[in-house]
C-alpha cells in the first residue's frame, strides 16, 4: 500500500464530465488499497477571468482583496470533485487552505508555504476518507487568505506530499510528461522518462509551463518523488528525480521559452556605487521580481541598466521607478513588452563546453539579435524580440540533437 497525492490541473477539471474522469482515476487508486489525498486547481479558464475582473476595476488592485478573489477557483473545484467522489461511493470531503491549515507568510499573491499540519488529514486517510484540497491558497498571518502565485497549486501539492510523507505526488495535466520543448512548437520534441530536479528546476524558472518554479524547488528540498503524467490516457509520465537516477545524461535536456518577460533599460544613470542598490532596492520592497540584468558600459559619467520582470509587474516597476526617480537621478526610461526569452538547460553542460556558442550561432544564423544574456551553472538564456520565438525554439532544438 502507498501513500500518494493526486494534484489534477485546470485542463483535467475543465468540466462536470473531466472532473467525473478525475473521480475515476481517484477511485481506481483507491480501489489498490492506496491511501490518496488529491489536490486541485480551479476550472480551466476560471482564475483567468478572476485576474481579470480585479485587473479592470484597478491596475493597481489592494492584493488582500485579489486573493480573495482569485481563491474561490479551487474552492468551486474541490467541492464538486468530493461530490463526484462520493457519487463512485467514495468517502470524500473538500478542504480549504485554512481549514488544513496551510500556513503562509503575509505577501499576498505570491505567499510561500510556511507549514502545513497534515496529522488530520493523514488520519482521515487511515480510515479510507478521500481528501480533496483546494490548492494555491492558504492562510496568512494575519488571518487573511493568500494565494501562492500562477500554478501554486503544484506547489500546494508537492508541500502536501511531504507533509503527508507520502511516496509520491503525481501532477495530472494535459500533457502525458515533460517533453525537450513545447510540442505545439516542434511536433517532434521528445518525452523524457526522467530529469532531475535540477533540470526541471530550470526549466520551469524560464518558461517551462509544465511545473511551477516552487513546486520544483520545494521537491528539491523535501526529495519528493513527482510524476508528471496525462489526466486523458494511461501512457507513462516522467520522474521528476534526483541526478543519481538518470543514468544516461543529455548535455542539453530541453529548450524553454517564456512570453511573459519585459525589458526595461533606466537610461544615463550616474556611474557610481550604490547605483544598482538604488534602482533594485525599490523594485524589491515593492516585490517585483527582476530577472537578467545588464550594466553596458560607462561613458561621460553615467551607465544604462537593462533588465526584465514579468510582463504583469511592468506597471508597478515603472511606477516605483518613477517614484525613484530623484534619489536615482537616471534621465530618461525606456520599456518593451515585445520581448521572449529563450534558454537550453541541462546538467550535462557542466562537463561540455561549446554549449553556449552553438546557441549564439545558431540565432546568428537565423538573422535573430540576442538584446540580454544570462547564463547558470547547467542553464543559457537569451533575450530576444517576441516575434522570434518559434523559429528560435526549433532551430536550437535541432542544433543541440533533440528532435525525435
Amino acid at each position: 500500500m502507498a501513500r500518494i497525492v493526486m494534484k489534477f490541473g485546470g485542463t483535467s477539471v475543465a468540466d462536470l464530465d473531466r472532473i467525473r474522469n478525475v473521480a475515476a482515476r481517484v477511485k481506481a487508486e483507491v480501489d489498490q488499497g492506496n491511501e490518496v489525498a488529491v489536490v486541485v486547481s480551479a476550472m480551466a479558464g476560471a482564475t483567468n477571468q478572476l485576474v481579470d475582473w480585479c485587473q479592470k476595476l484597478s491596475p493597481l488592485f489592494d492584493a488582500r482583496e485579489y486573493d480573495a478573489v482569485v481563491a474561490t477557483g479551487e474552492q468551486v473545484t474541490a467541492g464538486l470533485t468530493a461530490i463526484a467522489l462520493q457519487n463512485l461511493g467514495v468517502d470524500a470531503r473538500s478542504w480549504m487552505g485554512w481549514q488544513i491549515a496551510v500556513e503562509t507568510d503575509g505577501q499576498h499573491g505570491k505567499a510561500r508555504i510556511a507549514s502545513i499540519e497534515g496529522e488530520e488529514l493523514i488520519a482521515r486517510m487511515k480510515i479510507g476518507q478521500i481528501p480533496v484540497v483546494a490548492g494555491f491558497q492558504g492562510i496568512g498571518p494575519d488571518n487573511r487568505i493568500t494565494t501562492l502565485g500562477r500554478g501554486g497549486s503544484d506547489t500546494s501539492a508537492v508541500a502536501l506530499a511531504a507533509a503527508l510523507q507520502a511516496d509520491r505526488c503525481d501532477i495530472y495535466t494535459d500533457v502525458d510528461g515533460i517533453y525537450t520543448t513545447d510540442p505545439r512548437i516542434v511536433p517532434n520534441a521528445r518525452k523524457l522518462a526522467k530529469i532531475t530536479y535540477e533540470e526541471m528546476l530550470e526549466l520551469a524558472s524560464v518558461g517551462a509551463k509544465v511545473l511551477q518554479t516552487r513546486s520544483v524547488e520545494l521537491a528539491m528540498k523535501e526529495r519528493v518523488r513527482v510524476q508528471v503524467l496525462s489526466s486523458f490516457t494511461d501512457a507513462p509520465g516522467t520522474l521528476v528525480v534526483d541526478e543519481e537516477e538518470v543514468v544516461e545524461q543529455e548535455i542539453v535536456a530541453g529548450v524553454a521559452y517564456s512570453r511573459d518577460e519585459a525589458k526595461i533599460t533606466v537610461r544615463k544613470v550616474p556611474d557610481r556605487p550604490g547605483i544598482a542598490a538604488a534602482i533594485f532596492g525599490p523594485l524589491s520592497d515593492a516585490h517585483v521580481n527582476v530577472d537578467m540584468i545588464v550594466q553596458n558600459l560607462g561613458a561621460d559619467g553615467t551607465t544604462d541598466m537593462t533588465f526584465t520582470v514579468g510582463k504583469t509587474d511592468l506597471p508597478r516597476a515603472l511606477q516605483v521607478l518613477e517614484t525613484a526617480r530623484q534619489g536615482i537621478g537616471y534621465a530618461e526610461i525606456a520599456s518593451d513588452p515585445n520581448v521572449a526569452k529563450i534558454s537550453v538547460v541541462g546538467v550535462g553542460m557542466r562537463s561540455h563546453a561549446g554549449v553556449a556558442s552553438t546557441m549564439f550561432r545558431t540565432l546568428a544564423e537565423r538573422g535573430i539579435n540576442i538584446q540580454v544574456i544570462s547564463t547558470s551553472e547547467i542553464k543559457v538564456s537569451v533575450l530576444v524580440a517576441g516575434e522570434y520565438i518559434e523559429l528560435a525554439v526549433r532551430a536550437l532544438h535541432t542544433a543541440y540533437e533533440l528532435d525525435a
